[in-house]
């Protein structure tokens, strides 16, 4: 805890006095993020530090191996990322949603392992949301699987976003985009999805 504090008083010292008359602007007029980023829980991968995005510039779910679970209708149970995606999506009306993966996701070396999964734990029933991927990746047997099933992660999250109905909707209506990328840890590079061609391409 004195880490975190010893870092807000630096915060407070050297940089809130460059964004205080930002944050009281937005403190008076709300937050108007024209992007969602669906990103991992993994301490090295900062959506804001990545994009170079300031206060307000960015609506953020951040969680293991950076997940989207399909569309359920279950009243009563807690989705926190599905109230997140409808909040951005219905109150903020973001322009973009963008599911940001990364390498050595640690989330996606979970998905791997070949030991039985516990019926009682939360990660492990989280992480059965790349069952269909990784069964993609088994299926084309690609001489790297952590790597392919990063990549394969990002498709299929994209594919759960588009069974919300207000995302269907806010595609048809308004012209909402779905996008995806891998973030490389080691080197710093972007790698955008192509919906065109599925590909993953370097931003440069």
């Amino acid at each position: 805890m004195e880490h975190l504090l010893e870092g807000y008083r630096v915060y407070r010292e050297k940089r809130w006095p460059e964004l205080h008359s930002l944050h009281r602007e937005l403190a008076e007029r709300g937050q108007s993020p024209k992007s969602l980023v669906i990103a991992c829980a993994d301490s090295r991968v900062d959506p804001a530090t990545i994009f170079n995005a300031g206060p307000g510039e960015l609506f953020v779910v951040r969680n293991v191996a950076n997940l989207a679970p399909p569309f359920e209708n279950a009243p009563g149970s807690y989705h926190g990322v599905s109230a997140a995606i409808e909040f951005a999506v219905l109150a903020l009306k973001v322009k973009t949603i963008l599911v940001l993966g990364h390498a050595q996701c640690g989330g996606v070396l979970a998905a791997l392992d070949k030991r039985p999964r516990n019926p009682h734990s939360f990660l492990d029933a989280w992480i059965s949301l790349l069952d269909t991927a990784k069964a993609r990746v088994e299926e084309a047997h690609h001489e790297h699987p952590p790597t392919a099933l990063e990549y394969e992660s990002i498709r299929v999250t994209l594919e759960n976003l588009a069974t919300f109905p207000f995302v269907a909707d806010a595609i048809r209506d308004r012209g909402l985009k779905l996008a995806g990328a891998r973030y490389g840890v080691a080197d710093g590079g972007l790698e955008l999805l192509d919906p065109a061609t599925g590909a993953f391409n370097p931003v440069v």
